[in-house]
């Protein structure tokens, strides 16, 4: 019987709140700055899908994980943004059918509000205050979850995101930073700077809101040196959780192009699940591991196609870690970036 390897988010969530929590993912009819005409179409990955949750692409209802890859998926440009009145509607549809789909499926009442999609703080603090006022009005949730960019969070938005402390148990802010190589970030067209995620960290922890770190392993010209300087920093910054996305090549994006140029790669599962083990191995061992793999759609997925599913990803990871008797953090070492 494996032990536990690593600090998992539902253990956490169990030891916090005595139950188990689940996410309402919500899009609250957001853009995104990089996808703006300045941005040349957003970053590198993307395919304008704005991660979503999939139960509400209603559109997207005829495919399932078996489904071949379809090139007409994605959204190119910046993404059109609706009246307000229009997406407070459409939040509490969401919260209502996200809520109902989950306790349907699992059978709990206790839940997080997630905003999920695009970029959840690109907006002045008004309409902000607005959407998130709606979204904690439908339900009493144990946490508030916003995912954003590092350049999108100035003070005056981190302030409005403390001022809920007194709605919610707590507040996380997940914040992309995907690796702490400014070249490649400026090689993806990511805009914005690992400095600009120290930055942002700081603030949010001054304020007393937690961070969940997004990273990706895989990226192009990457090596192990990069990644391990990718934890060390989410690691000296005191990033709380961390969420590891292994590179997906999605249709429609600039990596997709690459892919077929042949001038990218994407990692094997064997590769995977080394990455995987080298990350855990290296984080500070009170971080709460809250992903170890992404699931993209697979008709959305040009490559990888053969990778496995998250469960046997995960099984191969808690074999390799069992043979070494790995576990998370015992090759940390805490460095001042």
């Amino acid at each position: 019987m494996s032990k536990e390897r690593w600090n998992t988010y539902t253990k956490y969530l169990i030891d916090t709140y005595g139950c188990s929590v689940y996410r309402v993912g919500v899009d609250g009819g957001f853009s995104c700055p990089n996808r703006e005409l300045d941005r040349s179409g957003g970053c590198n990955f993307c395919d304008g899908t704005g991660a979503s949750p999939t139960y509400y692409r209603t559109k997207e209802g005829k495919w399932k994980r078996s489904s071949s890859f379809q090139r007409g998926v994605s959204q190119k440009g910046p993404r059109k943004v609706a009246p307000l009145d229009v997406r407070l509607n459409s939040l509490e549809t969401q919260v209502e059918k996200g809520i109902a789909f989950i306790k349907r499926r699992y059978k709990v009442d206790s839940f997080s509000v997630y905003f999920q999609a695009w970029t959840s703080t690109y907006a002045d603090v008004e309409e902000l205050k607005t959407l998130y006022d709606k979204a904690l009005s439908l339900y009493e949730f144990k946490e508030l979850i916003i995912s954003t960019r590092p350049d999108c969070l100035n003070d005056d938005i981190v302030d409005l995101i403390a001022s809920y402390r007194n709605k919610v148990k707590d507040i996380w802010v997940e914040v992309g930073l995907q690796t702490s190589n400014d070249e490649t970030l400026e090689k993806i067209n990511r805009g914005h700077t690992s400095g600009d995620y120290i930055k942002a960290v700081a603030k949010l922890h001054d304020r007393g809101i937690k961070v969940s770190t997004h990273i990706i392993t895989g990226l192009p010209g990457e090596t192990k040196t990069d990644l391990n300087n990718t934890v060390d920093q989410v690691n000296s910054v005191k990033s709380e959780g961390i969420k590891i996305h292994n590179l997906d090549i999605l249709g429609g994006t600039t990596f997709f192009d690459d892919y077929l140029r042949g001038e990218i790669s994407v990692p094997s599962n064997d590769r995977t699940v080394e990455d995987c083990l080298f990350i855990l191995r290296r984080l500070n061992p009170d971080m709460i591991v809250q992903r170890l793999i992404c699931e993209t759609p697979s008709h959305r997925l040009a490559a990888p196609r053969h990778l496995y599913d998250k469960s046997m990803i995960i099984k191969l990871l808690k074999e390799s870690m069992d043979e070494c008797d790995a576990i998370q953090g015992d090759l940390y070492e805490p460095k001042q970036i």
